[in-house]
C-alpha cells in the first residue's frame, strides 16, 4: 500500500464536542428583565416575604459591587485621562469643543422636558397633595455645592462616594504629574496599572448584571407594584418620552446633520453599554463599557480616555436635564406654585451648569433638591418622588450614556479625528466580546485645518 494511499484512508469519524452557543449579552438582559418581573408579580400578588427579601439582596449586593469600584475607579480614571492630554494635538481645544457640545446638548434636553412639562401638566389629576411629601434626608444648594468640591480630608470622600470631591483630588492630582514631569512617571505607571486593575474588576460585576436586573426589576414590581406607577402615569410617561425623544431623536439627529455619520450604526456601537446603564442605572459603574464602545466607534482612545469619564461624572442629559425640569413642573403644580420665563430659565441654567452635582450615581435627588431650592419651591416635593425613582432612573441613565458617547462622536468627527472605517464597522456585541475587543487602530489627534 503506497503512502498516498494510506493517508487517504478514513476511519471512523471523530466525535465534534459542540460548545453551547452563547447568549448575547443583550438577550441575558431581557431575560433579567422578564424573569424579574414575573418573580416581584408573583412575590407581591402572593405576599411571599422571602422572595421580596431575596430579590433586594440580590439587587442591592450588585448595586454594592458597583459602588465598591466607584471611588477609586473616578480617581484613577480622571487622574490618567488628564496626563493623557499630553499625547493630543490641541488638547485645550479638543477639551473645550467637549465641554462645549455637553452644554448644547443639555440646553436641547433641559428644552424637550419644560416642553413636555408644560404640555401635560405632569402634577394635575393624582390623588398627591403636599401633606404626602416629606424631606430628604440629603438635599443640594449653591453653597454645598461649591463648597463641598473641596474635600476636608482625602479619606471622606472615598468613605462617603463623594464622587464630585474625589473627581477634583484626581483633577489636582493628574495636573500635578503633567507638572513634575518625567519625575512623576512611576506615579502614572502605577495609576494606569492600578486602573486597569479596577475595569478588569468592574467586568466581572458587569457580567452579573444580568443577576442584578432580576433582583433589581423584582423588587421594585413586588415593593411598588403597578398602582404606583398608576398614580404617577403622567409624570413616568412623561420622563420616559422625553428621555425617549433625546436618546432617540435628538441624538441621531445631530450625529447625521453634525457628525455626518450613520445613527444606526451609532446604536449598533453603543448598545451594550446604553442596556447596561439602563440596568445599573449607575453612569459610573457603566463607565468602562462606554469607553469600550465609544473606541468601537472609531473615536481614538487617547481621546475617549479623556471625554468617557469626564462625561460619566458632569454629562447627564436624563438626569440633571430632562428630569429636573419635568419634576419641578410636576412639584410646582402639587404644591399649586406657579412658575414664570424667568424660572424655565432657572431651570435650564441650573441644568447646564450644575449637572456635576448627579456626579454618575444612581439617583438624581441631588440635581433635583439643587433645582428645587434655586426655584424657590419646597423640597418636601422630593419626597414624592423617591418612591418611583428607582423605575425612572433606568430610562435617565440609559440616555446620559448615549449622550457620554455621541458628544464625543461629534466632536471627533468634527476635529478630523474620527475612524469612519471602524464607525462603519461596528457591530452590536456581547459585553464579553467588547471586554477582549481588541484596541483600535489609533488616529493622529491633530484637528482637521
Amino acid at each position: 500500500m503506497s503512502a498516498n494511499t494510506a493517508a487517504g484512508t478514513t476511519g471512523p469519524a471523530e466525535p465534534r464536542h459542540r460548545s453551547l452557543p452563547k447568549v448575547p449579552f443583550w438577550a441575558q438582559i431581557v431575560a433579567g428583565l422578564v424573569l424579574g418581573a414575573l418573580l416581584g408579580w408573583l412575590a407581591r400578588s402572593q405576599d411571599i416575604g422571602w422572595l421580596v427579601t431575596t430579590l433586594d439582596k440580590v439587587g442591592h449586593l450588585f448595586v454594592q459591587l458597583l459602588k465598591l469600584a466607584v471611588g477609586p475607579l473616578v480617581f484613577f480614571a480622571i487622574l490618567v485621562s488628564i496626563t493623557n492630554l499630553r499625547k493630543v494635538n490641541n488638547a485645550a481645544r479638543l477639551a473645550g469643543r467637549t465641554l462645549l457640545w455637553f452644554m448644547i446638548m443639555s440646553l436641547i434636553a433641559v428644552a424637550i422636558g419644560i416642553a413636555i412639562g408644560l404640555i401635560t401638566n405632569p402634577g394635575s389629576g393624582t390623588d398627591l397633595t403636599p401633606k404626602d411629601g416629606k424631606l430628604p434626608e440629603h438635599s443640594g444648594s449653591w453653597i454645598d455645592f461649591l463648597t463641598g468640591i473641596i474635600p476636608t480630608d482625602v479619606i471622606t470622600p472615598f468613605s462617603e462616594l463623594n464622587v464630585l470631591q474625589i473627581v477634583f483630588m484626581a483633577a489636582v492630582a493628574g495636573i500635578a504629574v503633567l507638572q513634575v514631569g518625567e519625575r512623576a512617571k512611576p506615579v502614572l505607571t502605577l495609576s494606569e496599572v492600578v486602573l486597569e486593575l479596577l475595569q478588569k474588576a468592574l467586568w466581572w460585576v458587569i457580567r452579573l448584571a444580568p443577576l442584578g436586573t432580576i433582583g433589581l426589576i423584582g423588587y421594585a414590581i413586588a415593593s411598588y407594584g403597578w398602582n404606583l406607577i398608576g398614580k404617577y402615569a403622567t409624570f413616568t410617561a412623561d420622563v420616559y418620552v422625553g428621555c425617549a425623544l433625546v436618546l432617540f431623536g435628538v441624538y441621531p439627529l445631530l450625529l447625521a446633520t453634525v457628525a455626518k455619520v450613520n445613527p444606526i450604526q451609532f446604536f449598533k456601537g453603543a448598545w451594550p453599554a446604553i442596556e447596561l446603564g439602563f440596568v445599573s442605572r449607575s453612569s459610573v459603574g457603566t463607565m468602562p463599557v462606554t469607553q469600550k464602545a465609544a473606541e468601537r466607534l472609531g473615536v481614538p482612545k487617547t481621546y475617549t480616555s479623556f471625554a468617557v469619564p469626564f462625561g460619566s461624572t458632569t454629562k447627564m442629559d436624563g438626569c440633571a436635564s430632562i428630569y429636573p425640569a419635568i419634576a419641578a413642573i410636576f412639584v410646582a403644580q402639587i404644591f399649586d406654585v406657579h412658575l414664570g420665563i424667568q424660572d424655565y430659565v432657572l431651570i435650564a441654567f441650573v441644568s447646564v451648569i450644575g449637572s456635576a452635582a448627579t456626579a454618575g450615581l444612581t439617583g438624581a435627588t441631588i440635581m433635583l433638591t439643587l433645582t428645587l431650592s434655586t426655584l424657590g419651591l419646597p423640597l418636601e416635593g422630593v419626597g414624592l418622588l423617591l418612591a418611583i425613582d428607582p423605575i425612572l432612573d433606568m430610562m435617565r441613565t440609559a440616555t446620559n450614556v448615549a449622550g457620554q458617547i455621541v458628544a464625543p462622536v461629534i466632536v471627533a468627527a468634527r476635529e478630523g479625528i474620527l475612524d469612519r472605517e471602524a464607525y462603519d464597522a461596528a457591530t452590536a456585541s456581547p459585553v464579553d466580546d467588547l471586554s477582549s475587543a481588541s484596541e483600535p487602530r489609533e488616529k493622529e489627534l491633530s484637528p482637521a485645518v
